[in-house]
């Protein structure tokens, strides 16, 4: 994954955590939709790995 598309789920998901979600959709949208086949497999990946980044909640929390 390009480090660009990278900083950019991350941000959006502090701003999710933040209650800024139309901010995080505006970061994250355009670099989602600018991926390749390959790398939208890696952000897919990502996002399921990282789903209590936008969450704010602790694995523990969610079971």
């Amino acid at each position: 994954m390009r480090p660009t598309t990278l900083r950019a789920l991350k941000r959006a998901a502090e701003l999710t955590r933040q209650h800024r979600l139309t901010e995080a959709v505006l970061i994250a949208e355009p670099v989602i939709l600018a991926a390749d086949r390959y790398e939208s497999d890696e952000i897919l990946r990502w996002l399921a790995d990282h789903i209590t980044d936008f969450t704010g909640e602790t694995k523990k929390e969610i079971a």
